[in-house]
């Protein structure tokens, strides 16, 4: 969450919009009597929350005025852990899918900050002063290390059993643990195989399309009883009155307009971050979507020579609450940390 003086700043700027600096200050010791700020603080305040892309400046010299950013909806900073003590009709959610997100909101927004991108930057150039000290079999050897963490982690996500260890005897040596479903290894094998797929194939996202997001679903639902290709009827979310897109058509015109907000980004960090939340917050498909956006998000980081992330040390119930917080609010913020932490885990665990 924001500090207090920053919380009273953007609310000053959100009541009144295109104020002055001097406007702003005026109003912050009138509406808040006992709240003291020198005009000097208030300018430092007010650059760096244009720094986290949360205020936007229009106009020049003395007509410049402050309005609150359009990235402001989506990474305005939301305590998850506040928020999921509300119950669920009180959380003043968004129940329907929003097409403004991707076609207006997202279209040029950034969604990391300077020092947030000089940090994942920082991290990604460690990664590649690492892998090129590593000979090719030790790279390997990481890269399928990684592979079989991240495999692991994602189908522990949705409630798959096997452990860690079991998981790396299954995808080593065809190895079944005892006590455990056909189904959960075949989860755990298909993510392997998708995987691998997108490390042999390395151009093979670029450009994304839906027809290519159909094809790594269908690689990670093979024997599990789940319908490929975009979905025709209702699918329902456990945990939130959000209610995800029920026209086949929809669910197709979505995923083009995100393919195509993705291929136009440069910067492989915001792609990879779009991919994870909004596969997700699409549900295309009857079953898989969270399985698909990890996948097709890492695949996008290791075409373009980035570090892909295990999400090993993320808390399940944590990772799905801040997916939760998106379907809802709209709000990257608690997701954005995960993937930067994430991020950094892999950076400097796997390769090093």
């Amino acid at each position: 969450m924001l500090p207090e003086i920053d919380d009273k700043i953007i609310n000053v700027i959100a009541t009144s919009p295109l104020s002055s600096s001097k406007e702003i200050w005026e109003t912050l010791k009138t509406e808040h009597q006992g709240f003291e700020i020198s005009y000097a603080t208030l300018k430092r305040r007010l650059n760096g929350l244009m720094s986290k892309n949360l205020v936007s400046l229009t106009g020049k010299g003395r007509g410049t005025k402050y309005i609150i950013s359009k990235e402001f909806q989506i990474l305005y900073p939301i305590d998850d852990e506040s928020y999921f003590t509300k119950d669920m009709s009180d959380r003043n959610a968004k129940k329907g899918f929003n097409f403004d997100l991707i076609t207006d909101v997202l279209k040029e927004a950034k969604l990391f900050t300077e020092e947030e991108l000089q940090k994942l930057n920082g991290l990604q150039e460690e990664y590649t002063e690492n892998i090129n000290k590593l000979t090719e079999t030790e790279n390997r050897k990481a890269l399928e290390h990684l592979s079989i963490d991240l495999s692991w982690k994602s189908s522990e996500i949705e409630g798959n059993t096997y452990t860690l260890l079991e998981t790396e005897a299954l995808l080593k040596n065809k190895e079944t643990a005892e006590g455990k479903t056909m189904e959960e290894a075949n989860m755990l094998l298909n993510h392997k195989e998708a995987l691998d797929f997108l490390i042999q194939e390395k151009t093979y996202l670029k450009p994304l399309t839906v027809a290519k997001i159909e094809n790594i679903h269908s690689l990670l639902v093979k024997n599990l009883n789940i319908d490929r290709n975009i979905r025709k009827g209702i699918v329902s979310v456990t945990g939130t009155n959000y209610k995800p897109l029920d026209n086949e058509h929809q669910i197709k015109e979505a995923l083009q307009d995100m393919c195509e907000i993705v291929n136009k980004r440069e910067n492989i960090f915001e792609k990879s971050l779009l991919l994870l939340v909004f596969i997700s917050y699409i549900q295309a498909f009857g079953d898989g979507n969270k399985r698909t956006a990890r996948i097709i998000s890492n695949g996008v980081l290791i075409q373009n020579n980035y570090c892909p992330i295990s999400f090993l040390t993320i808390d399940s119930v944590k990772y799905k609450k801040a997916m939760l917080v998106f379907y809802e609010q709209n709000n990257l913020s608690s997701f954005k940390r995960i993937f930067i932490d994430q991020f950094e885990y892999a950076a400097i665990t796997y390769f090093s």
